[in-house]
């Protein structure tokens, strides 16, 4: 398919729990996630906004939507990544996310990035 070819985004993430900024008492478990963003297609193009699914082990979800990330749209050419940390509290020792980015080619096309799911675990919870 021509746009898998010309629109290839791959996106990874590295989670950690933020034990300082976490409080079980309160039911407040803080992660960090770094997320790089490669552009491995063939044509330039923007992140302009985000959308993200975050879901406790209570089943309770966060809707998130937004402009850029972290203040950013960035622009990648072919080849080229963009690397950015942020942070999602949710209510369980145990969570995950999953999301995408909306992007934007220089031909005006626009198309999105799917993030996989990925876990939020405090340490010692998953085995």
């Amino acid at each position: 398919m021509l746009t898998s070819q010309l629109h290839n985004i791959i996106i990874d993430v590295e989670t950690h729990y933020i034990d300082e900024q976490s409080d079980p008492e309160i039911a407040r478990y803080v992660f960090a996630y770094t997320v790089t963003i490669r552009n491995m297609g063939k044509v330039p193009a923007r992140l302009v906004t985000r959308h993200w699914v975050i879901t406790d082990a209570n089943g309770k979800v966060q809707d998130v939507r937004g402009e850029g990330v972290v203040g950013e749209q960035p622009y990648l050419r072919p080849g080229e990544g963009f690397r950015y940390t942020s942070a999602a509290m949710i209510e369980t020792p145990v969570g995950s996310m999953e999301g995408s980015y909306q992007m934007v080619a220089d031909s005006g096309e626009q198309f999105d990035a799917p993030i996989n799911p990925f876990s939020l675990a405090q340490p010692r919870t998953l085995h």
